[in-house]
Formats: C-alpha cells, structure tokens, sequence
C-alpha cells in the first residue's frame, strides 16, 4: 500500500492548535475596546440633534411672538383705534398666550394729527431641553415690531355729479352727507401739508371758476376780459381727452354763455356753462371750513358729462398745471403751502387720487354755433322798457318789434310812436335808448328757445333758424370715448381712480366701471350707501403699514 504525501502548506497540528489559542486570547482582551467610542459618538449625535430641535422650537416660538406683535402693533398704531396703544398690545399677547411677556414700558406711541406710531419690543428667555444634554442651557429670544398709519403726502380731485337729475331721490342731500363724512375722514387723519383736495364739481359742462381759467389761454375769440367775461368753461376737443397735461399755452375755446333747455328771459336761466353758487372748481386746499362751506352750497341743475369732470380732475394732479397753481398762489387764491403741486407721477410717497361719481351717464353737450359766438347781432335791446326790436334790411320797415308785433323804421325807444288815450292820438317820444346786441350779450339776455318764439316770431323759419341751427353737440358715443380716453391715460401715469355709479344706467355704470383702476375701485350704490362706499374709499387711502 502506498503512503499519501502531506502538502507543504499543511499545517502541524501543533501549530495550529497554538494559533487558536492566541485568537482567543486577543478576543477576550479587545471584547471592550468600541464600547466608549459608540456611546461617546451617540452622545454626540444626541447633541447635535438636541441643539436642532430647541433651535426650531425656538424659531417656531420667535415666529409666532413676532407675528402676534406685529398684529398688536397694527391694531394699535390704527388711526381709529381709540383704546390706549399699551392696552391693545397687552390685549393681543394675552389672547394669544403671551401676556407673561407684556411690559408696558416696552411699547412707545408716537401721535400727532394725521399721524400715528407704535413700536413695541420683548426680551424672554427660550427654555431648552435638548440642548442641556450638550451643556447648553436656555436661551434669548427677541421681538421687535413698528407700525405707523397716515395719509402720507396725497393729492385728491373729487369730481362730483351735480346734474339736473341729483334732485331726484334725495341724491344730493345724500351725496352732501357722503362728501362731509369723507372729508372729515381725510383731514383729520391727515397732516395738513400732507393734503390736497381740489372739488370738481359737473353738469353740462365745468365751470372752472375765473381766478383758474384767467391763468390759462382760454380768451373768447380774441375778446377781452372786459368785453366778454360771462362763463368760465372750456369746449375740450377729442386729441385733449387723450392726454392729462394742459399747459398755460395751450390754444383752449372757451364755452360760449347760452341756454338751450329753457324759455328764459331776462337772464338766461339754464346756461349751458353753470354761473350758479357752488359751481366752479374749488382748487387746492385742505380747510376743512372751506371744503365743508362748499359741498353745503353744490346745486343740481343741466346735462352730464362725465368726460369733462375728469378731463379736469386728471389736470389738476398733472404736473403741468403747476405754474398754474404758483400763479394763483401769487393772487392769494391758494394757500402757500401747496408750492410745487401737483407733484411729479410716481414721486415716492406721494399718492394721486381721483373719485369720481355719477348718478346718470353722459348726454349730450352743447355748442353754440361759431357764426353766433361773437359780433353784432340783428337784435336791439332798450333796457328802459325791456322791450326788443329786430332789424331786417330787406324790409320798407325794417325793425320788427315783438311787443307790439309790427314793424317800424326804428328800433323802439330810438324815435316816437302813436300813443293813444281815451280820447286821442298822438306821436311821442319813446322812452329810454335801444342799443344793438352783439350776440355774447343777447344770448347773455335771452335763452335760443325764447329769441327764436319771440324775438323771430314773424319768421316762419325761426325754430330752424335760431334754435336747431344755433347749435351743434358732442353726443352721448363720443363723450364715453373722451371719457374712456381721459381715464385710460391718467392711470397710466399711475393715479388711481375710485368711481361711484349713485342709482345710475347700465350704461353709466358701463363708463364707470372702465373708467375705475380695477373692479374693486367701483361702487355700485343706492340711497345712503354712498356715504358707506366713500367711507370705504377714505379707509383705502389710508395708507398702513409695518415700520420695522
């Protein structure tokens, strides 16, 4: 039988026995050796983690010490708030579970008219627990907040609907009750070198008042002041509705003084550019007396046209006008204190608003034909007797007298006439003195309604003639196109524009709507609701905001 070789690396039994032992052995004296170093890194681990936790309890605790302060702050530093500002913090951090936090010597109120500020600050300390396990402890935390509420520096035109249909329904009185609350709201909550208010009131047309309108190159047909200073109204033409500047050489056609709604005479009662109390623009102030006084003597009377209100409500905040306003400042006509208004577009914190109302939509607005805006007309005038004579030069007798309804070969009061008595006849001397009209001044005495039935009574062609020819309009199509024009240009200059549709027609409310900065700057309103929605509008403009 033959043996079986062992290999070379077999190792003796020995040896390998002794190997065994030695591994055993070095077992047993490396058995503790990661012990410490695990727990010394889980420690670690607890540590680290310990420290992120406390940190986001705490960020999460800052977070909502901080939000509730800035709310406490916001309450208190309201202009209408009427609690003490200490008692209003106190009140938030109580009800939000931090009254223990409350120091009264922490918060500090700042109040002066139109202005009101309030800061508040808190120091605590943040009780750790993780954060121990790496020998930290509790830690600071801090809150600080600022809030203040004023107008800040803000320009308003208020362009106003003083039409013939705001008699109904008691819209003017409510209209009245409305804009007094809303000044009120604005001048006390607001500095007064911070505040500018121009009215504007419409109908027709805008009677822009004779200290504005001298300031800008607006004459009648080249005649003096002197010779014709009757009305103060301006005949817009479409390319000015598309834009907001009107300078003061600006070529402007000054509105003719007529009436083409009534039978008036003598005086005309219905011009179609009003004269009446409380009708002309009120530039520029913030006296509460003078703004109040004014919106007490508004009238309601004559068309709308919406497109005129805010064609000079847009001007009065344009830059443009500024010499205007430095000019009147030199006559007196507005305060001192309104030197470089209206301010530049987007000028910081300067804020430009216009409101604009309406109870109605735009009508038609009227013109007097050019051929009778000025010159000698066929009409003479004895202010003795109140009495007309018309001359025509294709006549044997060429003056026509209407009280008397013949004609004559003078106008009456300019020779004799048979006077007869019980008894007799006889040619006398006639009284007083006639003197020929020009037409400024006849259409000053007599609406178109009445000259064509009296005046031109013998004409059988007189209503075409003088009333139907007498004058040409801006129909109700293109005024809402003059008006969208205006509304669209000012908000791009970045006014904002509130507006009121007061118990008005689908198609006022239509211009208004479009004519208003968005959907939440129109109001729709009826009765005594329009007071609610220019309470609305004051509340917007106040301007609220965090401080710090």
């Amino acid at each position: 039988m033959s043996t079986r070789q062992k290999t070379a690396t077999t190792l003796p039994h020995y040896v390998s026995q002794k190997g065994m032992r030695r591994l055993r052995s070095f077992r047993r004296e490396t058995s503790g050796s990661m012990t410490y170093p695990t727990i010394a890194f889980f420690l670690m681990m607890l540590g680290i983690g310990g420290i992120g936790v406390d940190l986001m309890r705490m960020e999460r605790d800052r977070t909502h010490l901080q939000a509730t302060l800035d709310r406490a702050v916001l309450a208190a530093a309201d202009l209408d708030q009427q609690q003490d500002a200490t008692l209003v913090v106190q009140d938030y951090l109580s009800k939000a579970g931090l009254g223990e936090l409350y120091a009264a010597e922490n918060i500090v109120t700042e109040e002066v008219l139109g202005y009101k500020r309030v800061s508040a600050k808190i120091e605590s300390t943040f009780e750790a627990h993780l954060l121990r396990f790496s020998n930290g402890g509790d830690m600071p935390i801090y809150a600080a907040s600022a809030a203040e509420e004023s107008i800040g520096s803000v320009e308003i035109s208020l362009v106003l609907d003083i039409s013939g249909s705001m008699r109904s329904n008691n819209r003017l009185n409510n209209l009245k009750l409305a804009a007094h609350s809303f000044i009120d709201q604005i001048t006390q909550g607001t500095r007064s070198e911070a505040l500018s208010v121009s009215i504007i009131p419409y109908a027709t047309q805008v009677n822009a008042g004779e200290a504005l309108l001298s300031n800008f190159n607006a004459d009648f047909d080249g005649l003096s002041a002197a010779q014709w200073n009757y009305s103060h109204c301006v005949n817009f033409v479409k390319d000015q509705f598309a834009k907001t500047t009107l300078s003061q050489t600006e070529d402007m056609e000054r509105t003719a003084h007529f009436d083409p709604f009534t039978y008036s005479e003598p005086g005309i009662a219905s011009p179609v550019c009003p004269t009446r109390d409380g009708s002309e623009i009120l530039p520029l102030t913030n006296d509460p007396a003078i703004l109040h006084d004014y919106i007490d003597r508004l009238q309601a009377g004559g068309n709308t046209s919406i497109d005129i209100g805010v064609k000079w409500g847009s001007a009065l905040l344009d830059p443009s006008t500024r010499p205007v306003v430095n000019a009147m400042i030199e006559t007196g006509d507005i305060n001192a204190n309104f030197a470089g208004r209206p301010a530049d577009y987007n000028n910081g914190d300067n804020l430009k608003i216009i409101i604009v109302m309406s109870d109605g939509q735009n009508t038609n607005q009227y013109m007097l034909n050019p051929s009778r805006r000025t010159g000698p007309s066929e009409v003479w005038y004895n202010p003795a007797t109140g009495d007309y004579s018309v001359y025509k030069s294709n006549r044997e007798l060429n003056y026509y007298w209407p009280a008397s309804d013949d004609w004559h070969d003078h106008p009456y009061g300019n020779g004799t006439s048979l006077v007869c008595g019980s008894w007799s006849c006889s040619y006398q001397e006639e009284p007083g003195e006639a003197i020929q009209l020009t037409y400024p001044q006849l259409f000053a005495q007599v609406s178109l309604a009445w000259n064509a039935r009296f005046n031109y009574s013998f004409s059988s062609s007189a209503w075409s003639d003088w009333y139907q020819a007498g004058t040409y309009t801006h129909n109700r199509t293109a005024k809402d196109q003059h008006t969208k024009n205006i509304c669209d240009r000012t908000k791009d200059q970045g006014v904002v524009i509130y507006s009121i549709g007061f118990e008005a027609p689908l198609n006022g409310v239509r211009v208004l709507q479009d004519c208003a900065s968005s959907d939440a700057h129109y109001f729709d309103v009826d009765g005594l609701e329009i007071s609610d929605a220019f309470a609305s509008i004051a509340t917007s403009i106040r301007k609220l905001r965090l401080t710090q």
